[in-house]
């Protein structure tokens, strides 16, 4: 595409990139060589619509070689569009060494490849119906079609042919395809069928028993028969008028592929219009009519249909039907249908000569190679276990312009020779010197070269050119020098290591890799494959241009960023569609915005203090979260290497995000202090050398996904102060765990308090309670392990949840209230007018007591007027109610609670850190910098104003503010503090 890639090419080349970068930094060689599939109909369709060209007849008026140029131009600018834009995803390439298949070279190595086939006796021409494409003028081979259907309306007929020796009987027989209607030269049914003869307009009319129903209801059934009744019958053919038709015998054939469920049970058979008909036309040995030319339209011998195109004559067809008493009824059919891969046209099937390699022999031996393959994820070797067992032999021949000239030569007599090599042309060659002026292995040079086969004759090149998969195949070979004589480059590098495509590739160059590599060598390419699905966009539809929904990369990438399109695509499931689209990734973005904004945080303190990593670890004292974000950090390092051994990025990614979301929210958040610190404190020292030393390595840990934002964090952190470091961090050794900073006692006591914290903030959020509310106390009921983690952490969670103090429970009764009731349900039948005396006697009774005896299995006795009252824990329910002045959360054995109430001192605590978040958003909005210093002037409310002057020390410190007044006076600006209209304005000062 002269746009470059495609976001769905982005995609397989993001794969690729990581994998690369991360082997690199593993220390790993590589070749980064990229290459570029150069022939074929996909560079053809693309040339013939810039020049306004819709047959293959104006390409031969304009000049082979001047269409041959224009290819190879088109290819050349689509090849420079493609590094253009794969630059711009971050693809790391030796982009200079590119391989190309249009070159001599891949094209010499295929003309081997094809020479050992001939050898080995596996390649034939072949009289077959090809699925076949009118607009292009050439078959299409079975892997080209696996993904080629679309579902299409066309009009289904169903028609009624009469019986020669069976006066008014008729048989009922349907197509989905109307215009092979004029080739037909037999029918067919299913010899074990029961068929029914139904009267139908004063006739006998013969289809399946199981469709009657549903085709023709109310007539009534005269009689049935089993299908084999019906072989060898003559029938009257649909066109016996046409000049083609006078010689053919129309009978009934059997055919057990016939069903039972769609049409009417009765197959109509033209061998010249598909490959199940032509099969069974050899079986029986039935003349084959090939109605159509290679541009689609028929031929001679067809009446009113000659010159005409075959998707042009259903109508012709159902006026000649209805004419000859023949139809039926027409109808509306949507069915999966063919189209070509490149243009999309409709296929026709077409009798032709082709050239095909024989699979029989090399089928075992292809089965048994890609069993010695990982294949990631599992099932897409299966799904090349499946291709394997069922392809047919392998199409290789195309009657087109731009590609692999096939070297056959082939004499009227049948003789055939095939060229390995352009060597071997000229020692063949009437003229050799005729080949060393071949500008390239390409039509029409090439077309001109006459040889002298071994019995003398003079012969030229078969027209053909080659299938395009067989360009792609032999790249494991005419990359690595296979034919130079010193295999030296070949045996290091083959197989290949690791490749990565969409899961279509499984049939086409997977396969062709395959297929050529076990002819050759009889071993597999690749030591592991990895596939991946297709792409949708964000609804779920699939994308087209025709639908509107494309996404074009060039746009996209400017749009979303090159990054967040490479994290969307590393965190896909590789068995899934992938939902992709501007959503998406802005998603993507806020969650990398967590990492971005973690580094300015660093940043900016360490320019302001500039702070030398160096230096700082000379002084550092590390606490326990900088402990527990070291151990954090190696357990995602060993996460990141696991998992990119395995291929297995999604975990990756889930991975990282949470490890960001802990530097964010649990370590930056409450560390933030610690920044603020005067130089040469310890506990500043430990919490910059922490944070850096965690940039720092994700920088390295991340350098394979996401190369621009690793780069810039690395050039800052490391570069800046230490010159003598690698030049990149694509140059740098890929991060090693390092035990001995785990402590997995510290990761679960973390987990405890970030627990304990998360219930406590939900219980803030259901009461509407803002952070900046302090409150009184924290309880916390739970296990002995969640007390002894909150005796040294728990500072932390008060600090988290702006608490005073922290309570440890052994159990909720401080927290909840518990009260006994009479189940009415169980109880009301027995007891009917004592229930009210029950549920006053249970109302009395202490509750913890009777709760503790129910629970464990006994019963519970009650006196009740005089008399006693056993009840089991079934007849008692009892009923929880939270203590007034608290609210909790619980989650399994946890319980945490807050208390609610809330004296003056708190409340004046609460109005000055509001007042204070005021005062920031007003720096802001001012354009001042975190380190300016600055004066407040305030207006507010007495009892507002006594609250901040109380708390003058902490909002001074808290905004860099050097004087704090109070003026009557102020109208500017507007603030509200728990309901209190309070006015503020400040300036720089310093």
């Amino acid at each position: 595409n002269a746009r470059g890639i495609g976001v769905h090419h982005a995609w397989g080349r993001t794969y690729k990139d990581i994998f690369q970068r991360y082997k690199s930094m593993r220390g790993f060689d590589q070749r980064y060589q990229n290459g570029f599939d150069c022939q074929g109909l996909w560079v053809e369709v693309e040339v013939e619509k810039e020049l306004g060209f819709k047959s293959k007849g104006e390409i031969h008026a304009y000049g082979l070689d001047r269409f041959a140029r224009q290819c190879r131009q088109r290819v050349d600018t689509a090849a420079a569009a493609i590094v253009t834009t794969s630059q711009r995803l971050g693809q790391w390439m030796d982009w200079s060494n590119s391989y190309y298949t249009y070159a001599d070279a891949n094209i010499e190595h295929i003309w081997h490849f094809l020479k050992k086939c001939r050898e080995r006796d596996w390649l034939y021409k072949g009289h077959r119906v090809m699925p076949w494409c009118a607009r292009c003028g050439t078959s299409l081979s079975q892997h080209e079609l696996a993904d080629a259907y679309a579902e299409v309306p066309h009009r289904a007929v169903y028609l009624e042919l009469p019986l020669l020796e069976r006066t008014d009987e008729r048989v009922l027989v349907w197509t989905t395809t109307p215009w092979t209607l004029p080739a037909n030269v037999a029918l067919a049914v299913h010899p074990e069928l029961e068929y029914a003869g139904v009267r139908h307009n004063g006739r006998v009319l013969y289809l399946s028993s199981s469709v009657r129903e549903r085709l023709l209801p109310n007539a009534p059934v005269l009689r049935t028969v089993r299908g084999a009744e019906l072989v060898g019958l003559a029938y009257t053919g649909p066109f016996d008028h046409l000049p083609v038709q006078q010689d053919v015998v129309h009978r009934i054939l059997p055919w057990d592929q016939v069903g039972e469920e769609e049409g009417s049970g009765v197959v109509h058979i033209a061998p010249g219009c598909g490959a199940e008909d032509y099969e069974l036309g050899a079986e029986h040995d039935l003349p084959v009519l090939a109605p159509l030319d290679e541009s689609g339209f028929y031929l001679d011998g067809y009446g009113p249909f000659t010159g005409e195109r075959f998707s042009a004559v259903a109508d012709g067809v159902f006026a000649h039907l209805q004419e000859s008493d023949l139809l039926h009824r027409v109808e509306e059919y949507a069915h999966r249908y063919p189209h070509c891969w490149r243009c999309s046209d409709q296929l026709a099937f077409r009798l032709a000569d082709e050239w095909f390699i024989a699979c029989d022999e090399l089928r075992p031996r292809m089965l048994a190679a890609t069993r010695q393959v990982h294949w990631v994820p599992e099932h897409a070797g299966k799904r090349m276990e499946d291709w394997l067992r069922n392809m047919g032999d392998w199409c290789i021949s195309r009657k087109r312009f731009w590609g692999l000239p096939l070297p056959f030569y082939e004499s009227e007599d049948g003789e055939l020779v095939v060229v390995g090599s352009r060597e071997e042309l000229r020692t063949m060659a009437v003229d050799p010197h005729q080949v060393d002026r071949l500008p390239e292995l390409h039509r029409p040079w090439i077309d001109d070269v006459e040889i002298r086969t071994p019995s003398g004759q003079v012969v030229r090149r078969v027209p053909e050119v080659g299938d395009c998969w067989l360009d792609a195949g032999i790249v494991p070979f005419s990359t690595l020098g296979y034919l130079d004589g010193n295999r030296r480059l070949w045996d290091e590098w083959f197989p290949a290591d690791f490749v990565v495509e969409m899961r279509e590739q499984t049939r086409l160059w997977f396969y062709a890799q395959l297929f050529m590599s076990v002819a050759l060598e009889d071993r597999p390419p690749y030591r592991m494959v990895m596939t991946y699905e297709k792409m949708h966009d964000e609804n779920g539809d699939p994308m087209h241009k025709s639908a509107g929904n494309a996404v074009w990369f060039d746009k996209a990438v400017e749009e979303m960023g090159a990054e967040p399109m490479r994290w969307l695509f590393a965190g896909q499931s590789l068995s899934l569609n992938i939902p992709f689209g501007y959503g998406p990734a802005a998603e993507v973005k806020r969650r990398l915005l967590t990492l971005w904004n973690s580094y300015r945080f660093y940043i900016q303190y360490a320019e302001l203090d500039q702070l030398d990593p160096n230096v700082l670890e000379e002084t550092a004292e590390f606490t326990d979260m900088d402990r527990w974000l070291m151990s954090r950090l190696q357990l995602l390092t060993r996460t990141l290497e696991t998992k990119l051994e395995a291929c297995d990025l999604p975990p990756i990614v889930r991975a990282v995000e949470e490890f960001l979301d802990d530097l964010s929210n649990w370590y930056v958040r409450l560390n933030r202090r610690r920044f603020w610190k005067s130089r040469g404190d310890a506990d500043k020292a430990a919490a910059h050398l922490t944070l850096h030393r965690a940039l720092v390595a994700l920088s390295r840990l991340l350098a394979p996904f996401l190369p621009f934002l690793s780069e810039e964090l690395y050039q800052n952190l490391v570069r800046s102060v230490d010159p003598d470091a690698p030049q990149s961090v694509h140059l740098c050794s890929y991060p090693s765990v390092q035990e001995e900073w785990i402590d997995a006692q510290l990761m679960t006591d973390v987990e405890r308090l970030k627990q304990v914290v998360s219930l406590g903030r939900s219980v803030r959020t259901a009461r509407g309670l803002k952070v900046r509310q302090p409150l009184r106390r924290l309880l916390v009921a739970g296990d002995p392990e969640t007390h002894r983690a909150l005796e040294y952490l728990g500072d932390l969670a008060l600090r988290e949840l702006n608490v005073k103090s922290l309570v440890l429970l052994d159990d909720d009764s401080e927290m909840i209230d518990c009260a006994l009731k009479p189940n009415f349900r169980l109880l009301g039948r027995r007891y009917g007018r004592l229930l009210p005396r029950i549920q006053q006697a249970l109302a009395e009774v202490d509750s913890a007591a009777a709760i503790a005896r129910l629970e464990s299995g006994n019963a519970l006795t009650l006196s009740v007027e005089g008399e006693n009252l056993v009840l089991d824990r079934d007849e008692v329910e009892v009923v929880t109610r939270t203590r007034d002045g608290l609210a909790l959360e619980t989650e399994g054995p946890l319980t945490v609670a807050l208390d609610l109430e809330l004296d003056p001192e708190l409340l004046a605590e609460g109005w000055a850190r509001e007042f204070v978040r005021h005062v920031q958003q007003l720096r802001k909005k001012r354009g001042l910098d975190v380190t300016d210093r600055i004066a407040v002037t305030y207006r507010a409310p007495v009892s507002v104003s006594r609250a901040l002057d109380r708390h003058a020390a902490y909002i001074q410190t808290e905004t860099l503010c050097l004087e704090l007044e109070a003026d009557e006076r102020l109208q500017r600006e507007r603030c509200t503090i728990d309901g209190n209209s309070v006015f503020v304005d400040l300036r720089h000062v310093a």
